[in-house]
């Protein structure tokens, strides 16, 4: 057996307590005292191998940095492993949703996405430390805590910080239950579109009055269109509201709309398209807002390279890693947007994120640790 894996499988009952105290500690992402108590928490558990600081994260809670003091002499560069401390389950889930160990997985809010992916990347850590195996680069791992917010006060720490790191490690969880890392994943952004009509008595005047909501559902009919499954591209309405009684012809409505595109290119054409609409009835006006908010991590050589070495390593262990796209966002969008190689999916292999299904497999924690630990020794 490999000897990084068989120190992660001797440290697993250590590395399952600790994700447990991870998980007990709630961190929704609208709750900065909550975040801030998650981030102390890392911050006390990693002190004795690493040196850690804070940032401020605005209206919400601090963005955490840990510099490794790893074994090695020379250290040039530096690989930054990204992760999030922020969840989507409000304070009092675990109420509901315990933490537990039960039919070879770990259960609770926040366990897949994407605490124990930090519990195995310090791990790692740990055994490179305990093992002495020596590193070339300096290695920080950054925990931001607005990520399933957008990262709005986050991101430009993120690119200054890739800008600077010779590689990006994205610790969100893998692609399904094999376990597959992602080597692309979509750009995201939403439109509001907002129609202004004019206002009348359903009955009495109907003739004077423009509906809003009418010429709202005319434009969502629109954008739908904009969708092209063939390069990745897709236009939802998600949410949308108007009018204010049934008897009243609307005077306003509006939709917010939902965007996500494989390509960088695409986003600019959707960009065109969105500013080109123009009111069917022209007794109404539109306002179009908003755009990208995360551009695409774009499978590029540099992280295919960087993907190969990883699948490479993992035939060490006996894991043979294929590769995914996803149609969900990250962090790491924005350092693999810049040009860093970015890796991304080297979490926790599981289910259910954001549901009452959320687990991890206990089969997955020894490998996939010693996997990071290994990766970050090549590089």
């Amino acid at each position: 057996m490999d000897f990084l894996l068989r120190w992660m499988r001797e440290h697993q009952p250590d590395l399952i307590a600790w994700v447990e105290q991870l998980v007990r500690c709630e961190s929704p992402s609208d709750a900065p005292e909550a975040v801030n108590r998650f981030v102390e928490l890392v911050a006390d558990s990693v002190a004795d191998i690493a040196r850690t600081r804070t940032f401020p994260g605005g209206r919400f809670g601090r963005h955490l940095q840990c510099e490794f003091q790893l074994p090695g002499n020379n250290k040039s560069g530096r690989i930054l492993a990204l992760g999030h401390s922020d969840t989507v389950y409000p304070l009092g889930t675990l109420e509901r949703m315990p933490f537990r160990v039960a039919r070879g997985r770990l259960w609770g809010p926040g366990v897949l996405d994407m605490k124990t992916g930090i519990a195995l990347f310090v791990f790692a850590m740990r055994a490179l430390r305990e093992l002495e195996v020596p590193v070339r680069r300096r290695v920080v791992l950054q925990l931001n805590s607005d990520e399933e917010v957008g990262s709005e006060s986050s991101r430009p720490l993120t690119e200054r910080e890739a800008r600077r790191s010779d590689a990006v490690l994205v610790l969100e969880p893998a692609t399904g239950l094999e376990g597959k890392l992602k080597t692309a994943r979509k750009g995201v952004g939403s439109y509001t579109i907002v129609v202004r009509g004019r206002a009348a008595h359903a009955g009495v005047d109907f003739e004077k009055g423009a509906n809003a909501i009418v010429e709202l559902a005319r434009q969502l009919d629109r954008v739908a269109g904009f969708t092209n499954p063939r390069r990745g591209v897709t236009v939802s309405p998600g949410r949308i509201a108007g009018g204010t009684r049934v008897n009243v012809i609307p005077e306003e409505a509006r939709a917010e709309v939902d965007v996500r595109v494989l390509r960088l290119r695409d986003a600019a054409a959707l960009e065109r398209r969105f500013a080109a609409l123009k009111p069917v009835d022209a007794r109404c006006s539109l306002r179009v807002t908003g755009g990208l908010n995360r551009p695409p991590m774009e499978r590029t050589a540099a992280v295919v390279r960087l993907f190969r070495t990883a699948q490479n390593l993992g035939r060490e262990l006996g894991l043979e890693l294929e590769e995914s796209t996803s149609g969900g966002g990250s962090d790491g969008n924005f350092t693999a947007a810049l040009g860093v190689p970015t890796l991304d999916g080297l979490g926790a292999v599981g289910e259910g994120a954001h549901s009452a299904a959320e687990s991890v497999l206990l089969s997955c924690l020894a490998p996939r640790a010693a996997l990071l630990a290994k990766l970050v020794a090549w590089l």
